[in-house]
């Protein structure tokens, strides 16, 4: 599905907090309407979103990240970077592995620095890579305690897919199979609750993107079993509270059953899409491949997983002409993350284009995720109640409360579905200027907005 390396990184910016005023239509005075059940209508001031909302949107890489942030840092509200595991794991003592995390952790505070969270992915194998801890080009990301264990043979490609010196972790080493658990249960354990970290990417093969393509998969070899795959995410899906998603690409069985196996194919994750909107992309284009795999993997799995991706590279125009408003091969990017209920992409090259500018990345960015409305407010004197409805494509992965002078409703926006109402009760007075969105997973330099 992918022949290049992904290249990307950060989307968009929003947050906690939207404000609305109160008051009698064409007075001042608030709570003054007919009412209702013992309940009075707060009639409300007119508001529209403003900036990207937090863990939706365009996403740029780290690096491009902060060399436009001067000019493009409120239009995103993500940054990517791939985490080499090697560098973070420093070694095995006393039955535990040790750490040093500063190299995830200096990434994810220059990023909320900017005032963007991040998307991550822990690849084990890199085509051509030269960042590696063991210095052979190409050379995989596996610490080296395990690379030094007694038997431990890694295989190698010259050449596979085009893409350069490969070589591929040796997965019948029992050791290898032990460390990849443990350390997503440390990732868990460290993160869950930091707002810095968005989502994780999670995968196997060329860039952890479920595929070897040019190289022969042999299971146990160099590529984990399906059993141990069946294992992994069954443990992720009971320690990981991040969002996590993997490739498109696992829907097509010669590397998983995950979605076959009826372990698994139920689990909570999302998916990405790392060869999005190329012109042959949906089937209605031509060959269709990326849709099947969509299919394969389940076309409602958005409903609970997260969805992402990066712009496809299959043409190098790709990136740079996707934000078209008059589409790419005959699909706007509207149209597209409607269709696939997109959350984020990633378009490291797209503002080598001419269609990267603020105005339209904010708004491809507010056409991308969950989008909040408010529909009515009404209070008796001691409990309101606030309807919302999602108008946007995905619902927010994560925890966020309608929350009133600091008090937040009981039951959570979280999975609440494009075009669904739903209200909310809050055990407070809502009055002028104290109702908001509120999250702990999201920075405190972001805002959760919502439209009226």
């Amino acid at each position: 599905m992918k022949v290049l390396p992904g290249v990307f990184a950060a989307l968009f910016m929003c947050g906690t907090i939207a404000l609305f005023s109160c008051g009698k239509k064409g007075g001042e005075n608030a709570n003054e309407e007919e009412p209702v059940g013992g309940f009075k209508r707060v009639e409300l001031k007119s508001k529209q979103l403003t900036h990207v909302q937090p863990m939706t949107g365009m996403t740029l890489w780290n690096d491009l990240a902060a060399e436009l942030n001067s000019s493009f840092g409120k239009c995103i509200a993500l940054e990517f970077s791939y985490i080499q595991p090697c560098k973070l794991v420093k070694g095995k003592s006393g039955g535990k592995l040790q750490y040093d995390w500063s190299y995830l952790d200096n990434k994810l505070q220059k990023a909320a620095g900017r005032g963007h969270q991040m998307v991550v992915r822990f690849p084990l194998c890199y085509p051509s890579n030269k960042d590696n801890c063991s210095g052979d080009k190409g050379g995989t990301y596996v610490p080296d305690y395990i690379r030094s264990v007694p038997g431990y043979q890694e295989t190698y490609a010259e050449d596979p897919g085009g893409d350069g010196p490969t070589w591929y972790p040796d997965w019948s080493c029992s050791e290898l199979q032990w460390f990849v658990k443990q350390f997503y249960s440390d990732v868990a354990a460290r993160y869950n609750k930091d707002p810095r970290l968005a989502f994780v990417e999670v995968g196997f093969g060329h860039w952890g993107e479920y595929h070897t393509y040019g190289t022969t998969v042999q299971h146990g070899v160099n590529f984990p079993t399906k059993e141990y795959q069946h294992e992994l995410f069954s443990q992720l899906s009971a320690e990981m509270e991040i969002p996590w998603l993997i490739s498109i690409d696992a829907g097509e069985d010669t590397y998983t059953d995950v979605f076959k196996n009826s372990g698994t194919k139920g689990l909570v994750f999302g998916l990405f899409d790392d060869s999005f909107m190329h012109k042959e992309h949906d089937i209605a284009q031509g060959d269709g491949w990326n849709e099947r795999c969509w299919q394969w993997c389940g076309m409602e799995r958005w409903k609970t997983g997260v969805c992402g991706g990066e712009i496809s590279y299959y043409s190098s125009a790709d990136q740079r002409n996707f934000l078209n408003p008059k589409g790419m091969y005959g699909v706007t990017w509207e149209q597209a993350a409607a269709k696939y209920h997109m959350s984020f992409v990633i378009c490291n090259d797209a503002p080598s284009g001419s269609y990267f500018t603020s105005k339209r990345v904010t708004e491809a960015g507010l056409a991308s995720g969950y989008r909040f409305k408010v529909i009515s407010c009404e209070t008796d004197g001691s409990v309101s109640r606030v309807k919302v409805t999602n108008t946007g494509v995905a619902p927010i992965y994560r925890d966020a409360y309608i929350t009133i002078g600091g008090v937040r409703a009981g039951e959570s926006l979280k999975g609440l579905l494009p075009g669904v109402e739903k209200t909310y009760e809050i055990k407070a007075v809502a009055t002028t200027g104290n109702v908001s969105i509120t999250s702990d997973f999201i920075l405190s330099s972001q805002e959760i907005e919502f439209e009226i």
